[in-house]
């Protein structure tokens, strides 16, 4: 292996940078949902900004780069909760009947 790989940021390391910062703002604003919709809203824009730099046509090319991301996201979180249900978190926060339960439903 080179030098040059062993110097590369992987996709993990990236990705566990702007979850240390989720982390950060979740305690700063006490709210883990508000959080969580502004990390999905903003890969939301970052990607549609990659979508329309990597497009040589976007406005031909929208829905098949929709079904692409879409794809991509629903792996990787399909990935994650089967995580999550293996390996659940523990919860931090006293048990004081105050967390918020939220039932996802489409």
């Amino acid at each position: 292996m080179s030098q040059a790989n062993n110097n590369e940021t992987t996709i993990f390391q990236l990705a566990d940078q702007f979850i240390a910062l989720a982390n950060e703002l979740t305690q700063q604003h006490e709210d883990l949902g508000k959080i969580g919709t502004a990390l999905r809203f903003a890969a939301a824009r970052f990607n549609a900004f990659e979508a329309a730099v990597k497009s040589g046509d976007l406005k031909a090319e929208k829905s098949s780069a929709l079904e692409w991301f879409t794809n991509e996201y629903r792996e990787m979180l399909d990935d994650n909760l089967e995580d999550h249900i293996a390996n659940p978190p523990a919860n931090t926060a006293e048990d004081d009947g105050s967390n918020d339960v939220q039932q996802f439903r489409p």
